[in-house]
């Protein structure tokens, strides 16, 4: 065996040991020796084991991407009690992380159990548990808890950082800070252990999209370490042999009776689908309470050509936003059995970086690319607004324009006062099921042609939905994750398409109110 492979297997050794030697934090295994399954063992090996020419890790990056009840909270207080006590690092400082100070504890507990249980390492070091920190003494070293506030963490010299949990960190910003830390550590090791998330604009999202790439060769990053075990979107997350596929401690200290009851109750309260599907699948999810799948809605971006549709009639659907949020004016364009889409978005120029920066959404590149308006000021401009629909007007014969009266009612009695004729949509679920209803079957039978705008597209995927007894759906603006206001406006112009091709509608009777 050469030199450097006998070396990396000692290091391997020397870690499975020294996991080994402790003992489980909860539950019925309290207490019992931490012996570890060969897929746990494989994990550690090839983290400690993998080493450069110099002796030191090769990996400084581990991503490992499980689903819950597989033991990720024991595996990653051992690895950070490791890191403090046998990797002999000098003035070593590791830290537990995650999207709040309470899920971070969760690793610490699990430790300072572990610690507690162990007549060794309690001897060699000092637990504070009012500051959730471990202190080795030998080499001067810590591990602690972090918060999720960045700000005051700029002085960290992180040797190791344990996210736990990275899909629900709000931010990337304390993520960027801890990864950068370790510039002066010889062989400093970030490990994030989470299960999958549903924000796809999140720093979760890009180190599993990185992780992916990694792991199927398309990016060669020789210190970055992938593990993801999950279903594949197509795989049926009703088969068994799937959730054996995703949970690698199924039927051994993760229950399968247990899997099987989150099932029946999945089965039987359709909303929990995709609950059972994240957490327990390890499968990315695009809402919380799913609507469409994201494949129906790309697969209806057709070929949406402004020039074309100039002269032709159309159906406004205009949805106005709290001062300075985001607002949108859409049209649909009745062609045949198509419906065809153009979104406009409008929002203030001077929030913009702000709003990138606290809503972790490209606005900035939208706003260059030409799908964002931006408005001067610090609040909406509707005159903006007015100017830029009375020029859509010379452009395309807009018959009617739908509207949620919430906002601005001086704009739309301005724009009534133009010649526009505006028709207040009112905002309920009888109101709304029915358009709502019609665009699902739209985008299901590939109907409807939104071009592939990034924005609508984005909003689209924040889409959640509440139905009542009777079958009734609707979007919900306070339960869906981010900006929706282009959907909303969208389901408001299709309520005057379909008001148009059945004037019986009840929409016409009794729904509207028309000015």
């Amino acid at each position: 065996m050469p030199n450097k492979e006998k070396i990396g297997k000692q290091k391997g050794d020397r870690v499975v040991n020294f996991i080994k030697s402790l003992k489980h934090s909860k539950g019925k295994w309290y207490g019992k020796p931490f012996n570890l399954m060969p897929w746990q063992e494989k994990i550690i090996r090839d983290i400690f084991g993998t080493i450069k020419e110099d002796g030191t890790r090769q990996y400084r990056t581990a991503y490992i991407e499980i689903p819950r009840k597989n033991g990720k909270t024991e595996i990653a207080a051992s690895i950070a009690l490791y890191l403090l006590f046998a990797d002999g690092e000098a003035g070593g400082e590791i830290y537990s992380a995650a999207g709040d100070r309470d899920q971070a504890t969760l690793v610490y507990n699990a430790a300072q159990s572990m610690v507690k249980q162990s007549p060794a390492l309690l001897k060699r070091c000092k637990i504070i548990d009012s500051q959730k920190r471990i202190v080795y003494y030998a080499t001067n070293s810590f591990y602690r808890v972090l918060s999720a506030e960045h700000s005051t963490k700029h002085g960290v010299n992180a040797h190791g950082v344990i996210f736990d949990e990275l899909h629900v960190q709000p931010n990337r910003e304390l993520w960027d800070t801890l990864t950068t830390s370790g510039g002066t550590r010889t062989q400093p090791l970030i490990v994030a252990i989470t299960t999958a998330g549903y924000d796809k604009n999140s720093i979760c999202w890009e180190q599993h999209d990185y992780a992916i790439k990694v792991r199927d060769g398309i990016i060669k990053d020789p210190t970055f370490y992938p593990v993801i075990y999950a279903a594949d979107e197509k795989d049926d997350w009703e088969d068994e042999n799937v959730w054996f596929k995703a949970n690698p401690a199924l039927d051994n200290f993760r229950s399968l009776d247990e899997m099987r009851a989150l099932y029946k109750k999945a089965k039987e309260v359709p909303a929990l689908q995709n609950t059972f599907k994240r957490l327990y699948l390890n499968i990315w999810t695009s809402q919380e309470t799913r609507w469409l799948d994201m494949d129906w809605w790309n697969a209806c971006k057709g070929e949406v050509d402004p020039k074309e549709l100039e002269g032709k009639v159309c159906y406004g659907g205009l949805d106005l936003s709290s001062t300075d949020d985001l607002s949108a004016f859409l049209l649909a364009f009745p062609e045949g059995e198509i419906v065809k889409v153009l979104p406009f978005f409008f929002m203030p120029s001077d929030n913009i970086e702000k709003r990138v920066h606290r809503d972790r959404v490209p606005y900035d590149v939208w706003v260059k690319q030409g799908y964002i308006y931006t408005t001067p000021g610090n609040v909406i401009d509707y005159q903006f607004i007015f100017d830029k629909i009375c020029e859509l007007a010379k452009i395309y014969e807009i018959k009617e324009i739908a509207f949620d009266p919430y906002n601005a009612l001086m704009l739309n009695q301005k724009l009534a006062d133009e010649g526009f004729k505006m028709v207040e949509v009112r905002q309920g679920m009888k109101s709304l099921s029915p358009p709502t209803k019609h665009l699902e079957t739209l985008i299901l039978s590939g109907k409807l042609e939104h071009g592939g705008n990034p924005v609508l597209t984005w909003m689209f995927n924040n889409v959640m939905i509440v139905t009542d007894a009777n079958d009734n759906r609707r979007i919900d603006k306070e339960k869906s994750r981010e900006k929706i206001d282009g959907i909303q406006a969208l389901i408001m112009a299709i309520s005057r398409v379909m008001v148009q091709e059945d004037k019986a509608s009840i929409y016409e009777t009794e729904k509207i109110k028309v000015f």
